[in-house]
Formats: structure tokens, sequence, C-alpha cells
């Protein structure tokens, strides 16, 4: 196809490939850190390219960011300091502050300028990020996690891109050992674990590094995302405490709108299919 009218994302490992018609590329840049691009798509609206891979769409980023967000808040039982790590687009920041209880949300995303096109191209996902109980920072995650005092926070959710370059070490077990030092006494950590039809093996070496970090209660939920290899997205959740219950009554009477999560959503989403029970023994 002629790349001047579409975009195609290819997936090596999977020998496939995703593609969106394109009306034109908004922006291009090389920041510090990674190769940033801004394209208009003919159905999906804004789309935004790191290198190389789909990151965020106007049209489809509700799916990721509900299920990054509002299944862990509400299986903690009062979720109320959350950290996002990477999520630079905001769309987390957004779903995390609808929480009432949240009285102090941090993103720590290393690459200001994913924030700073986010503003432009997204203003949608950004319209919390003047929050009062919003706190921006444009720094390593790691090193701020590693840094961080026990009993510091909540919840930590890793809204990373693939594992590859500076997202690398959000996928070790050094760093989810640092993580289980710093998190309160319910604390728990949920980290965007890519595609079981592509990455099955990836999701259960995750698994395996939180447990051996100390997290005793895994959790992995599957959603859509059309936008993503396979169109099939995961996100797992490690935490102290258990994992079996959550906040029903809670979620099913939200004081907030969402596109796509609801209680019924959560429940479906812990479903296990058979060649993934198969392959490793989901907690």
């Amino acid at each position: 196809m002629n790349p001047s009218e579409w975009f195609t994302e290819i997936v090596p490992v999977a020998q496939s490939a995703f593609s969106l018609k394109i009306k034109q590329k908004l922006h291009e840049e090389y920041s510090e850190f990674q190769h940033l691009e801004i394209y208009e798509t003919e159905e999906f609206g804004n789309l935004m390219v790191i290198d190389g891979c789909t990151m965020v769409s106007t049209r489809d980023n509700f799916f990721y960011h509900e299920m990054m967000s509002h299944p862990a808040l509400y299986t903690h039982p009062n979720p109320k300091r959350v950290w996002i790590i990477g999520g630079g687009d905001c769309g987390t920041l957004k779903e995390v502050l609808k929480h009432a209880s949240v009285e102090h949300a941090v993103q720590i995303d290393i690459d200001e300028r994913v924030t700073r096109l986010a503003e432009i191209y997204f203003p949608e996902l950004c319209e919390s990020n003047n929050d009062p109980r919003a706190d921006l920072k444009f720094i390593d995650g790691i090193k701020w996690v590693k840094d961080a005092a026990p009993n510091s926070v909540d919840i930590i959710i890793v809204d990373s891109t693939d594992p590859v370059g500076p997202a690398e070490g959000l996928f070790s077990e050094a760093f989810y050992r640092d993580c289980f030092a710093c998190l309160s006494e319910n604390g728990m950590v949920v980290q965007q674990s890519e595609s079981a039809l592509y990455h099955l093996k990836l999701i259960g070496e995750m698994r395996n590094a939180m447990s051996n970090a100390g997290f005793g209660h895994l959790q992995t939920l599957f959603f859509p995302q059309c936008l993503y290899p396979s169109g099939w997205w995961s996100a797992t959740i490690a935490s102290k405490s258990d994992l079996s219950t959550f906040r029903e009554q809670d979620s099913a009477n939200k004081a907030f709108d969402t596109v796509f999560y609801n209680s019924d959503i959560h429940k479906a989403s812990l479903a296990q299919p058979e060649f993934v029970k198969k392959v490793f023994s989901l907690k």
C-alpha cells in the first residue's frame, strides 16, 4: 500500500500488519528518547505513533485507558494515591481522576514531548491535567519507584510502551521488587501485558517476575484494542492482597461516564481462555 496514503505497523513476530488510511501527517520529530509521529486518519481521528508502533487514536483509546485504570481502582478497597508510570498521552490519568477517592495522582513519563503533543492533538485526553490532584513529572519512572519510601502509594499503573528501549526495565523483576517495597498494605501494580495471542510467553514471564518479587496474588484481564497487534490486549495486576473480588456495587453505581468499562465488563475481562490455561496457570 502507498505509504503516503496508509500508515502500516508490521509485527514480525506474527508475520502480520495493521494499517490505517491517513489523510495527512500532522507532525514528526525525534525527541531525546524516541521517534514521534502524529497522523490524521480517515476513520480513527488522530493517531500517535512512537518508534513506528501505534500508541493511541482518537477513536479507540477508551478501551485501553479504561481497562488500565478502573478494574484496579475498583479492586483496591480504598485507592487514594496512584502513580502512573508512562502514560504520557494522559488518557489513563483522566480515567484515574474520575474516582473521588483518589487524593493524589502522579504521572511520571520520561518524555515530556509525548504529553505536549497530546495536549495539541488529543486535548480530550488531557482535560484533567490541571486537576489539583494531578502531578505531572517528566523523569525516569524506574528511578522514581526505586527511590520511593515504603507505604508511598496504593496503586502503580505501568502504562508503558512495548518492552524495548526506555520501557524495557519496566518489565523486570527488579522493578517489581521496587514496586512491592513502596506500595501500601493492600497495594497493587497493574501493567499492560501485550497480546495473549502474540505474546503469551511474555505474559508468563511477567507473572513469574511479579511472583518472584513478592506479589502473592495475580490477575490477568483481557480486552479488545484494535489498534494494537492482534486487536486483543491484556493487563496484569499484581497485588499484596486478595484479588478474587472487587467492589462490584461501587462499580455498578459509578458516578461517572465510561464508554466501555462497567461491572459486567470487569467480570467478563477475567474469563480465562482455554489456550491460555494450557500454557500457564493463571492465579
